[in-house]
């Protein structure tokens, strides 16, 4: 195939941008270099994105006073004008996200070069109908200054076909898989509307902010239990939407109905409502909230419902690991929360069925939610490169 300028053009952008925001910030030189562009190129197209507001420039004293690890190198010499530095725009709020979660809807008015760490500053219930939804999606919409974006980016459970914008199945949420979310969301907000599975936002999020780092399976708990997986630097996609499944894998014994329709899925055992389910069960006696389990396990540690919950995890952890050949699990949610002897005793379990660990190391690890970071990764893929493209065309 042939590619044309304004493809050369659009390619350069997105690796430009891509670059970016894995490095934080980075003098003109410094990108072209690391690129492998000419340094005119390079110029030409951080100028085009600077006076689209995509990027903006930073003195090399307000780079390492904003991030001192990521910034020193640069900004001891290699500017590529003299104490000036570039980074994705922090000033002006681009994109609205949305987080659809069973019990609570959270939002956010987000730059483009958002923070790395969870910033929800409005949150609503969500409702057992589309209708409901939207009504309550208004009443944020009446509580946020800005009313036009460049476009939504909508993190939701289930299983998600991203590219046509539609809820497949969510045990969890069904009236999600019967409307058109992305039509819904546009009668509150005019603009491009792009829907990201959450665990894969979550992938994303952590990619970008560790963006040196191996391969990796994150591992989310919460309400369901989810994966998802970064293979050869990339997020891991196949045509269909079924991936990182593994709370509705099943556990041998367990005879509890799931949402997904099935009996003995392991995030009936796991997932915050599983949990607190096994807590009334082996002790009666109220309360039986995340804090009162929280203040058990401190004082029981790991008792054997537990265990039992936390070992069956691990098996289809490692059957995830064993068949992929990776060697790094990233753990977030609701069961880091949880005292460290939980923590510790996943681990464990994790790495003594992990193959890599009869000869090399296993790196099981916990780390924040950065489901932010992850939305703005695919608005900037996505509707910002497209963009950029379509104006400097």
């Amino acid at each position: 195939m042939v590619v044309v300028p304004s493809q050369m053009r659009r390619l350069n952008q997105r690796v430009l941008l891509t670059q970016l925001l894995r490095l934080g910030v980075a003098s003109r030189a410094d990108l072209a270099k690391s690129l492998g562009m000419s340094q005119p190129t390079a110029g030409k197209i951080v100028d085009e994105l600077l006076a689209w507001g995509v990027l903006e420039e930073i003195s090399a004293q307000v780079a390492l006073q904003d991030a001192p690890k990521e910034t020193t190198a640069v900004a001891n010499g290699r500017l590529g004008r003299p104490g000036r530095l570039l980074r994705l725009d922090r000033a002006r709020p681009r994109f609205l996200g949305i987080q659809l979660e069973i019990s609570e809807t959270s939002l956010a008015v987000l730059p483009v070069g958002a923070d790395r760490e969870e910033q929800w500053s409005i949150h609503v219930p969500t409702l057992n109908s589309a209708e409901d939804w939207v009504w309550q999606l208004r009443n944020a919409a009446a509580k946020i200054r800005q009313k036009e974006f460049w476009g939504v980016l909508v993190s939701v459970p289930g299983i998600v076909d991203e590219q046509a914008g539609r809820v497949v199945f969510s045990p969890n949420l069904h009236w999600t898989e019967q409307v058109d979310l992305p039509k819904l969301i546009q009668q509150v907000w005019n603009a491009p509307v792009l829907l990201v599975q959450e665990e894969r936002a979550l992938a994303l999020g952590h990619q970008a902010a560790d963006p040196s780092g191996e391969d990796f399976l994150l591992v989310d708990f919460g309400q369901g239990v989810g994966g998802a997986l970064v293979v050869d630097g990339k997020l891991y996609a196949k045509p269909m939407p079924i991936s990182g499944e593994l709370g509705h894998t099943p556990v041998l014994g367990n005879l509890r109905p799931c949402g997904c329709g099935a009996i003995g899925c392991v995030e009936t055992l796991i997932s915050t409502r599983g949990l607190l389910q096994s807590f009334a069960v082996a002790h009666p006696q109220g309360p039986h909230t995340w804090a009162a389990l929280v203040d058990y396990i401190d004082d029981k540690g790991v008792v054997p419902w537990l265990a039992e919950a936390l070992d069956a995890t691990a098996v289809i952890i490692d059957g995830a690991l064993n068949v992929l050949g990776l060697c790094r699990v990233i753990i977030t949610g609701s069961i880091t929360e949880l005292p460290g002897t939980v923590i510790d005793h996943l681990t464990a379990a994790v790495l003594r069925g992990a193959m890599w660990g009869r000869f090399g190391k296993v790196v099981c690890q916990t780390a924040p939610r950065r489901r932010v970071a992850g939305l703005v990764a695919v608005g900037i893929d996505r509707l910002v490169n497209a963009s950029a493209a379509h104006e400097t065309a």
